[in-house]
């Protein structure tokens, strides 16, 4: 098996939380690109990037290999790496904080609430929980073990150093992780629980929402009617994989959105700082052996999802990120 060579160290910090971009270019058999600048435009046509690169190469914004700026003429050389900050736009402040649930020197596992990004993505960059907790908690070499949805709440495991990060994330990949979810949606008497469905899920890059198709499953999901108040039910969701979007499809295919969802059944896009009626969605247990300790942990999300105790609140817009558990 071939080892694959590591990439050189970046030559830009960390800003405001923030790891810059690492970028590899690809190979150019062809001879399509005779230079740098030539590539970038390429790659980032028709979006954003376009114009930003752009304003970074002419600033001396983007870094190779040791630090030596490089340039828009420069040649193309594939198989080399560059590194940029993003020029982003200020961001509005998610106005909810992230609760640390436990802290080791290896681990670390927060209840994150709804509409903070887990990372950076898209035009969520320095609102997100990773960069907030590599500043808040100062630990600038902390790293995601898996990702949670910006728009769910509840827990997230982060590797606290480097050297461990392959090691939790080999649990996710594994399936060795078991996770629970709750979610509030319609209750449907015809409908019998528990049931597993079973789908294929794809999600296509630049479209929001995931569809099921024809096809192998790959996808499958545990669902439990736990508790039922007038026509709503509280779900238990246990997913045994990991496809994106994968409860929220399974649950709308079985023609019980999950409340507050903008994706399914329609895309609704609201504004990013629209805080009212968040996704009644949350990433309530995560169970696992440590692979560095091999200590058994089990973790359970203190918070709640206020359409079940507060419907009037929750339909109204009066977001309680923060509210008691269930009695």
């Amino acid at each position: 098996m071939r080892r694959r060579t590591p990439p050189p160290p970046s030559p830009l910090p960390q800003r405001a939380g923030i790891d810059p971009v690492r970028l590899r270019l690809p190979p150019d058999p062809g001879g399509t690109w005779p230079d740098l600048g030539s590539y970038l435009t390429a790659r980032y046509a028709g979006t954003r990037g376009e114009e930003s690169m752009a304003r970074l190469l002419a600033a001396g914004r983007v870094l190779g290999p040791g630090g030596r700026v490089l340039r828009a003429r420069d040649p193309y050389e594939p198989g080399g790496y560059l590194w940029f900050h993003r020029d982003t736009e200020p961001e509005p402040r998610v106005p909810f904080a992230v609760r640390v649930v436990h802290r080791d020197e290896h681990l670390l596992v927060v209840d994150k609430p709804h509409f903070l990004a887990t990372t950076p993505r898209g035009s969520h960059i320095t609102e997100t929980a990773l960069a907030r907790l590599r500043q808040e908690l100062d630990l600038p070499g902390l790293s995601p073990a898996h990702r949670l949805d910006r728009l769910t709440a509840g827990l997230v495991m982060f590797s606290v150093r480097p050297e461990d990060r392959g090691a939790y994330q080999l649990l996710f990949q594994r399936r060795e992780v078991h996770k629970e979810y709750e979610a509030l949606a319609p209750r449907d008497a015809a409908l019998a629980f528990p049931r597993t469905v079973r789908s294929r899920i794809e999600k296509v890059r630049g479209v929001i929402a995931a569809t099921e198709v024809p096809g192998p499953p790959n996808a499958e999901s545990l669902i439990e009617l736990v508790d039922v108040r007038g026509g709503l039910g509280r779900y238990r969701l246990t997913p045994h994989t990991g496809r994106t979007h994968q409860l929220r499809v399974h649950m709308n295919g079985l023609g019980l959105p999950i409340l507050g969802d903008p994706v399914y059944p329609q895309v609704t896009d609201p504004a990013p700082d629209d805080y009212r009626r968040p996704l009644q969605l949350l990433a309530r247990v995560l169970a696992f052996t440590d692979p560095v300790t091999a200590t058994a942990h089990r973790f359970v999300s203190t918070r709640t999802l206020q359409a079940w105790h507060d419907r009037p609140g929750w339909e109204a817009g009066t977001s309680q990120p923060a509210t008691p558990r269930y009695g």
